[in-house]
Formats: structure tokens, sequence, C-alpha cells
């Protein structure tokens, strides 16, 4: 059994990174999207990245970013794998030359197999409630509308927490999970026990999952 990667987003804090990091984060994510309470700069972003230990991956995110403004913030953070959260085409998301995740906005009626065909170059698709903007807004999306034989890695988004990640992750197996409110006292202001506790959750349910197989 794979170990499902943890992904914690929408940090705006030096001590929140490294509290993500010592909790167990594989992935740190940026956000660079001006009307999110999340936002920081670019800039910000190449500043906290820097607090990031070897294998621990920073995650800029996009929405409907210009060419310009997608290579200023990778010049920033060089190291970086791109998201994209907005109405990026699959010519535009491949622009920059670099691996990305592509956010998908799950309801009802939305072909996710036709859309991982068309986007068949990302790294991973990303799955997140559709809501009224752009992000999935802490919101928890229907788990049984995820289909069984999608080509990419999933990673698992929404509304997850400690509470309720063990039962996404068994219902969905994706390869990654993706939390920001879920870990947060306020946002864009991390909670340290509350990002170990999600951690310590994901480690718990791929027990749970080892277990299952052996039997």
């Amino acid at each position: 059994m794979s170990r499902t990667r943890i992904k914690i987003c929408g940090l705006t804090r030096a001590s929140d990174v490294e509290a993500a990091v010592h909790a167990g984060a594989d992935a740190i994510g940026f956000v660079l999207y001006a009307r999110s309470p999340r936002a920081v700069s670019a800039a910000r972003a190449a500043e906290l990245a820097r607090r990031l230990p070897p294998f621990v991956t920073p995650v800029l995110l996009l929405v409907n970013a210009t060419p310009a403004e997608a290579a200023a913030a990778l010049q920033a953070v060089p190291q970086a794998l791109l998201q994209f959260h907005g109405d990026e085409t699959p010519a535009q998301c491949a622009a920059p030359g670099r691996p990305y995740l592509r956010a998908a906005r799950m309801a009802a009626g939305f072909d996710l197999l036709d859309f991982a065909a068309r986007f068949a170059g990302a790294s991973a698709l990303l799955l997140d409630a559709h809501v009224e903007g752009y992000g999935g807004g802490g919101k928890a999306f229907d788990w049984s509308l995820v289909p069984r034989g999608v080509p990419l890695p999933v990673v698992l988004s929404g509304g997850l927490n400690a509470a309720n990640v063990i039962d996404g992750m068994r219902r969905v197996r994706p390869w990654a999970v993706d939390v920001s409110s879920g870990v947060e006292r306020a946002k864009g202001i991390k909670d340290a026990a509350l990002m170990r506790r999600f951690c310590d959750a994901v480690r718990e349910g791929d027990a749970l999952a080892a277990d299952a197989a052996d039997q």
C-alpha cells in the first residue's frame, strides 16, 4: 500500500510552515490569488519556501494568472509545483513547461474522466467542491461522484479535517489529500495541533487500509 501524501495549503506565516513540516506535510501550498484571504505575494511565497527542508515540495496556487505572472512566480520559487485553480485550458497549464496539478470542481453531472483526458499532461487532478468563485470554500463534495478508473493520480480536497479524512481516503482512495480550512483557527492562520491531528489521521487511514489489504 502506498503512503498517502499530505498537502497543507494556504500558509502565510513562517511559524505555520515549520509546524506543518514538523507535523508531516509532504507539500506546502501558497496561494498567489489576490482575492483569497490566504493570498501571499510571489516574493513572500519565496521567503516561506526557503524554510522548507529537502523533499517537502512548495506548491503555487494560481487562478487565471497571466503568462507573465506565472513566469514571475516560478522565478521566485523555481522548485515549485504549479496548481491551476481557475479556468485555464490544457495549453495554458502546459505553457510554463513545469509539472502541474489541475483542480477539478466536482458537482453532479461533471465528467471527471473526460476532464482527465483533456488534462492528460497534469501530474495529478485535485478534486475540490464546486462553489461560487474559485476554490472549494472549505466545503466537502459528494465523494460518490468520483468514478473508478481515473487515469491520473487524484488529490482529494474540499472540507477535509482530522474527523473526516479517513472516511474520504477509504471511499476515494486518493494518492494525496489536501487540507486548508480544516487546520485553521482563522483564514490563513494555521493551528499546529490541528495540523498534527490531521497528519496523524492520514497515517491512521493508511494503517487501516494496509490491515484491510492483508485480510
